[in-house]
């Protein structure tokens, strides 16, 4: 443990105790001699202003609280291995959506680069330190997701003129956010649509014009919007109505046995050595997608309909390349 951390504890100590903590406490506590545990509460009060009073009739040391509010240290204030951790969730946010949030995090980031950097904890290295890789990622424009954001969080209906990829074609809605969805490195809205009087999962990189409007969002209940939106395979929502199973070869069963596909899978090994995993889906074309890559290494067996689509498909790409 090293300073930082220890004046970190020392402050919890301090805060969580009604009476005065003797010397001998503290040092067993933060795990130091008696001397550095003095040079702390010395550092404290000279360079933080921490109101540390010593009782000689208690024989211990005690936050003397003269305001109305408890001392807290001052500014942005954690654990070595705290900022450690906010800071690479930050590196997570802002490679994930380049500049999403970079205007909100920007100044938290500096705060926590020079207090890791003052105490010597190695934050510089962090921006080569953290690999973050993003397949398939489209960028979303800011005001759409700000927008989002906000009529979500303040229950506020929106507008929007959205263009859809399936049809080429555009659309104004009135919808009703009700969930923000990141999912394979793409940002989705969950909504109600007032237009089509159902829900509706729209692309924010899709959204080519959004607006606030002042009239309150339709509130769905939790299990609702479970209901249609988690229960089938991937980004695709409804109920699910049928079950895929699929038979994994040997070699690949040993990653595909420990990966979620899907709340709801069943999976077990078969006594060749293969992997028989079973999925519930609706809507097949994101599944037929995640099976294709596979390529030799799955074979749908169940339900003959999707059997048929991936057959269809690996001969229509086998005829891409001709004889």
């Amino acid at each position: 443990m090293d300073k930082f951390d220890r004046i970190y504890d020392l402050h919890k100590i301090l805060s969580a105790r009604r009476r005065p903590v003797s010397l001998t406490d503290l040092t067993a506590e933060l795990e130091c001699s008696a001397a550095t545990a003095k040079r702390i509460i010395r550092q404290m009060r000279d360079y933080l202003g921490a109101p540390i009073t010593y009782d000689r009739q208690l024989n211990g040391y005690h936050y003397d609280h003269q305001g109305e509010h408890p001392y807290e240290l001052p500014g942005l204030w954690f654990s070595a291995s705290e900022l450690y951790a906010l800071l690479a969730c930050h590196q997570l946010l802002i490679q994930t959506d380049p500049g999403l949030l970079a205007e909100e995090l920007g100044p938290l980031e500096q705060r926590c680069q020079k207090i890791l950097e003052h105490e010597h904890l190695g934050g510089g290295q962090l921006l080569h330190r953290v690999r973050i890789l993003a397949m398939g990622k489209r960028q979303s424009e800011q005001r759409s997701f700000r927008q989002a954001a906000t009529g979500l969080l303040q229950r506020k209906r929106l507008h929007i003129r959205y263009h859809a990829r399936t049809n080429n074609r555009s659309s104004e809605r009135t919808i009703s956010p009700q969930r923000l969805t990141h999912y394979r490195d793409n940002w989705y809205l969950d909504a109600w649509c007032h237009d089509r009087d159902a829900f509706r999962t729209f692309t924010l990189d899709r959204i080519e014009q959004i607006r606030l409007l002042d009239q309150p969002a339709r509130d769905c209940t939790e299990q609702e919007l479970d209901n249609h939106f988690a229960t089938a395979y991937g980004i695709f929502a409804g109920q699910p109505d049928n079950t895929a199973v699929l038979h994994f070869s040997a070699e690949r069963a040993r990653w595909v046995a420990e990966e979620e596909w899907h709340p709801q899978q069943q999976g077990r090994w078969l006594e060749d050595g293969r992997y028989e995993l079973r999925i519930p889906y609706g809507d097949p074309r994101e599944l037929v997608m995640d099976i294709l890559k596979y390529g030799p290494d799955v074979e749908v067996t169940e339900p003959p309909a999707l059997r048929q689509t991936i057959i269809d498909r690996l001969t229509a790409a086998l005829g891409r390349y001709g004889k």
